[in-house]
């Protein structure tokens, strides 16, 4: 039976972006839609104004750079175990965080992850996702004092075993409700062999959510939350929020309009964009790898999607514009006016970057490549900081966005 009803063709977006139009797909392009495009190019979309600054330079393998709440430093993830601190375009002598013992930074595995608590400066506490050198993905809380983490504070939430290297996801980070979300991948290999994205007895190839401050009944380290929308559900883990994921490479909240955006890496044809509201709307959405990658059919046996019709991407774009799609954040700042209310992501393949309007229905990204520099090489991670300030990180570097 096919399924190119579970994801209308009326939302499918083709987002394959010349120069600084967006320009449509040819309408013999699987999940094309010649009436989007044509709507596209009919009301271009321009984004000037924006450049970047570099920060600091000579960052091993850098993941993730973050605000710590009450600091104005940045705090970089690299992929090797350590988490330095950046301070004056200078990276500090002692890192914050020293767990390159317990991981290693080996394609997509390693530190992958970093995430304060809300409540860190009075708690001290934070939250690392890493693999270990089985390649299993850990999750572990940890207590800082200062600009040191006491490794002795380490308490383990979850221990996932992951089948292959890749698609680990490794993103974690807090929402407004002060849940902790976690990404995770379908487990790795192609294809998802094991059909993680579309299973609930498995907590891969989706996005989690757990209260880490209260461990509930039961034996597990963490509560799950009664609002998770699989917590009666036979035969599913309650942890699940949402699922479907190939990779979700980088996600974020909006905090103004309570939406998660995801980055969810593809397989050889689309990179998307995912988006929905992070409240018991958006509770139990599915995005529907395997059955597709972006909005077009993937699985040959054409099995239904679980639970129902699933979400399409509100962005996605081919192998013209990268290869592997990274995450970023909607810009809530206010030194960047252009940008303001524009969610930024990118390629670390191409170093490409588009903004997309945070409440456009259906989005028109802009490319601005070309107006912040050129491309951004080995584009790991988009950043911010506590001021709203928002960053790039390119692997040995982090470069600042600011007005031009």
């Amino acid at each position: 039976m096919p399924h190119h009803h579970l994801r209308p063709k009326s939302l499918a977006l083709c987002l394959i972006i010349a120069a600084a139009l967006v320009a449509g797909c040819s309408s013999d392009e699987p999940g094309a839609n010649s009436s989007v495009a044509t709507e596209a190019t009919e009301k271009p979309v321009s984004v000037s104004g924006i450049s970047t600054t570099p920060v600091v330079s000579g960052l091993s393998g850098a993941l993730l750079a973050t605000g710590r709440p009450g600091d104005p430093r940045l705090y970089v993830v690299e992929q090797g175990g350590l988490v330095r601190i950046v301070s004056g375009g200078e990276i500090e002598a002692d890192p914050f965080l020293d767990i390159s013992d317990l991981t290693e930074a080996d394609g997509e595995r390693g530190l992958l992850g970093l995430a304060f608590h809300p409540r860190h400066e009075s708690n001290g506490l934070l939250y690392v996702n890493h693999t270990d050198s089985s390649g299993t993905t850990r999750v572990v809380e940890y207590a800082a004092v200062g600009d040191t983490v006491d490794p002795a504070s380490a308490r383990e939430l979850l221990a996932v075993e992951q089948p292959f290297a890749n698609h680990n996801g490794g993103h974690l980070a807090f929402g407004q409700d002060e849940m902790l979300y976690i990404g995770l991948g379908d487990g790795g290999s192609g294809g998802d062999p094991e059909d993680h994205g579309q299973r609930l007895d498995t907590l891969l190839g989706s996005i989690l959510r757990i209260d880490v401050d209260n461990r509930g009944s039961g034996s597990l380290p963490y509560g799950i939350p009664l609002d998770n929308p699989f917590v009666n559900q036979a035969d599913a883990r309650p942890e699940i929020w949402a699922f479907g994921l190939r990779n979700p490479w980088r996600f974020s909240f909006d905090e103004q309009t309570g939406r998660i955006w995801i980055g969810d890496v593809g397989q050889d044809k689309f990179e998307e964009i995912d988006r929905v509201v992070a409240t018991a709307e958006g509770a139990g959405s599915n995005f529907g790898w395997n059955r597709f990658e972006g909005d077009s059919p993937f699985d040959p046996q054409e099995r239904d999607v679980t639970g129902g019709p699933a979400v399409p991407p509100v962005a996605q774009y081919g192998r013209e514009g990268g290869c592997s799609v990274t995450g970023g954040h909607v810009y809530r700042g206010s030194t960047i006016p252009n940008l303001e209310g524009r969610y930024v992501y990118g390629d670390f393949c191409s170093g490409r970057v588009w903004t997309l309007g945070a409440d456009e229905e259906p989005g028109q990204p802009v490319e601005i490549t070309d107006e912040i520099g050129g491309p951004l090489g080995n584009l790991t991670s988009f950043g911010v900081d506590n001021g709203g300030g928002l960053y790039a990180v390119t692997g040995d570097s982090i470069v600042r966005f600011t007005a031009a």
